[in-house]
C-alpha cells in the first residue's frame, strides 16, 4: 500500500466530518525508517516535535531507540517527558513566566533531562538566579545566529558569554545551538556549500571553547533542509522536524529527501457555484494560510484543481471546464506546511488499511497542559 496510487482514500470516508485531519502511522514509521537511513546513529538524533505535537508520536520514536528530543514550547516539552523522553531541548529561550514554567517542569519530571537556549548575558543572569533558588541546575545551549537573523547571538561574540554563563551557578554552559532555516535553496549543491559556510563560524567558536575550557561543547544543528549535511559532520546532533509527517512545501524543493506524506487534510466540496467554480470547508481554520493563495495545499486526487480565494470557513477552487465533482465529493490534500495546520486541529484520525480508527489528540497543540 505504500506506493499505491490511491493509498490515501479512506473506505469509511463516509463516518469523517470535514474539514479533518488524518494520520497514517505505517507511513510515519516509514519516515522514522529514511531518517534512520540517512543519519544510523540514533545518538545523534534529536527531531524536533513541533509537527505533529502527539504523545502516539513520540512514543513511535521512543520505540525506535531515539531518545533526544527538541521542542518549542514548554506543552511540547511536557509531552515528551510525559512520554519518557530522557533528553528534551526547548530550543526557545525562556524569559518572564516561561523560565518559571520551565523550572517547574525540571522539579516535576527528573527523569527527564531538560534544557534550554540563552543568547544574551541578561538572559543567563536571570534563569541562573531563578534556578539557583530552587537547588536547581539547568543545561544551556547558546543560541548562535548563523544567518536566519531571528534570534540568535553573533559568533564574534558568543565565546565571552559562553564563558559568562560557566562561572553562574543554577545554569550549566553545555554546547552550541545553530539554526540555519534560511537555507532553502532547491539545489542541494548550492544548500550545501552555503550550509557548510556558515557552520564554519560554528566550528572555529568550538574549538575557541575547547581552546579555553578543554572541554568540546556539544553542538545541535540545522534542521529538515539541512539535516543531512550536518549528519556528515562528527559530533554534531540533527534537527529534523517536518520529515515526521512531510509536506508538499518541502517535497517541492527538498529532492533529494525521499519522506513520503503521513498526514493529510480531507475536505468535502459545500457548493459549486458554476461550471469552473467549488467551494471546500477548508478555512484558515484548518489548514495553514502564510503563503500565497497557490501554495497552501495540493489536492492528490484533483491535481489539476487550484485554490483562488480564501477565508475562515471556505476555500474557492478552480476546475476545468466539463468537469463532474459535484457537491459532497472528497479531496483529499497535501498541506503545503504541515506544521502549522497540525496546530490547527484538535486530533487527528489515524487511518488502518485505509479505514479510519482512532484519533490522535493533538496534545501539545495547547500552549498549557498542566505546568
Amino acid at each position: 500500500m505504500m506506493n499505491s496510487s490511491n493509498w490515501y482514500t479512506l473506505a469509511n470516508i463516509h463516518e469523517i466530518d470535514t474539514p479533518a485531519l488524518v494520520v497514517y502511522p505505517e507511513r510515519v514509521k516509514e519516515n522514522i525508517r529514511i531518517l534512520k537511513s540517512l543519519v544510523p546513529d540514533t545518538s545523534r538524533l534529536r527531531p524536533h516535535m513541533k509537527t505533529s505535537k502527539s504523545a502516539e508520536v513520540a512514543q513511535m520514536l521512543l520505540n525506535e531507540g531515539i531518545t533526544k528530543y527538541k521542542c518549542a514550547t514548554i506543552a511540547e516539552a511536557e509531552m515528551l517527558a510525559t512520554a519518557g523522553a530522557r533528553d528534551v531541548l526547548l530550543a526557545y529561550q525562556p524569559v518572564g513566566p516561561k523560565a518559571k514554567r520551565l523550572l517547574e517542569l525540571v522539579k516535576r519530571f527528573p527523569e527527564t533531562e531538560f534544557s534550554c537556549l540563552i543568547d544574551n548575558h541578561e538572559s543567563a543572569v536571570q534563569l541562573s538566579s531563578q534556578f539557583e533558588k530552587e537547588n536547581q541546575v539547568i543545561k544551556v545551549y547558546l543560541d548562535i545566529n548563523v544567518g536566519m537573523n531571528r534570534t540568535g547571538i553573533a559568533t564574534e561574540h558568543a565565546l565571552d558569554l559562553f564563558l559568562y554563563a560557566r562561572q553562574l551557578h543554577g545554569i550549566n554552559a553545555t554546547g552550541l545551538h545553530a539554526y540555519d532555516g534560511h537555507l532553502r535553496d532547491s539545489d542541494f549543491t548550492v544548500r550545501k556549500l552555503k550550509c557548510n559556510e556558515s557552520f564554519r563560524a560554528v566550528e572555529n567558536l568550538r574549538d575557541q571553547i575547547i581552546q579555553h575550557t578543554g572541554r568540546i561543547p556539544r553542538i545541535i544543528a540545522g534542521g529538515t533542509p539541512t539535516f543531512p549535511i550536518h549528519a556528515q559532520r562528527e559530533n554534531v546532533e540533527c534537527s529534523p522536524g517536518t520529515f515526521i509527517y512531510w509536506d508538499k512545501g518541502y517535497q517541492s524543493i527538498l529532492h533529494e529527501q525521499p519522506f513520503v506524506f503521513a498526514a493529510l487534510v480531507i475536505t468535502r466540496i459545500i457548493s459549486k457555484p458554476n461550471e469552473e467554480t467549488l467551494c471546500v470547508d477548508l478555512g484558515h481554520k484548518s489548514i495553514a494560510s502564510e503563503n500565497p493563495i497557490d501554495k497552501r495545499v495540493y489536492f492528490l486526487n484533483a491535481p489539476g484543481v487550484t485554490p483562488i480565494g480564501h477565508s475562515e470557513e471556505h476555500m474557492v477552487l478552480h476546475t476545468e471546464k466539463g468537469n463532474t465533482w459535484k457537491v459532497g465529493d472528497v479531496l483529499y490534500g497535501v498541506p503545503y506546511h504541515i506544521c502549522p495546520t497540525v496546530a490547527l486541529h484538535e486530533e487527528a484520525t489515524s487511518v488502518v488499511d485505509q479505514q479510519a480508527q482512532t484519533t490522535w489528540k493533538t496534545t501539545a497543540r495547547n500552549r498549557k497542559i498542566t505546568v
